[in-house]
């Protein structure tokens, strides 16, 4: 698929996706090469429209019972919290493993290359950043991915949040969701 978006170009493969799965086109731009090439992967390997197979949230009720938990954070918090993570991950040995997996004779893949973290200390193994800018990068792109999935997460239906404290401990905060589940399936 990718040789043909290279050959034929990304258009005629939109076109394509269009033919046998309009309601993905609805969602994916013609611009965006991974999903169009992705969906029409899904199709060809499973003969269904990848739309038919991301329904999973759109129906009234679920077809089992179920209770969403969601931990939610001051965003100075969660900043916070993930610059130390990322200060932790270097410190641990983050870039030794970097280099073993790139050392590998089946290497990271393209894919996980571009994961954060990685594509970050990579940069920094190949001389193209210095261990400070990578390190400084890490807790950037993380940062922005968190806002990401509090952006995605506000799409969901049904949600139960948790607002957890700075400093409150793991025990507490799983105690507290148990309470929840039990207190939804008590009704």
């Amino acid at each position: 698929m990718q040789a043909r978006a290279e050959n034929e170009g990304l258009e005629q493969l939109y076109r394509e996706l269009q033919k046998v799965d309009l309601a993905a086109t609805e969602r994916i731009s013609p611009r965006d090469s991974k999903r169009i090439i992705r969906a029409l992967e899904v199709y060809k390997i499973s003969g269904k429209p990848i739309s038919s197979l991301q329904q999973q949230f759109d129906a009234e009720r679920p077809l089992h019972p179920w209770t969403i938990i969601g931990l939610r954070r001051e965003k100075s918090v969660e900043n916070s919290r993930i610059n130390q993570r990322a200060k932790k991950m270097i410190a641990a040995g983050f870039i030794d493993e970097v280099k073993s997996l790139l050392a590998e004779d089946k290497p990271l893949s393209k894919q996980a290359r571009c994961a954060i973290g990685y594509a970050e200390i990579i940069d920094y193994l190949n001389g193209k950043i210095s261990l400070e800018d990578a390190t400084e990068l890490i807790k950037k792109n993380t940062r922005r991915l968190a806002k990401n999935q509090r952006t995605w997460f506000k799409t969901f239906k049904d949600v139960n949040w948790l607002d957890v404290d700075a400093e409150e401990p793991t025990e507490k905060i799983f105690d507290r969701a148990k309470t929840l589940i039990a207190d939804s399936y008590s009704i």
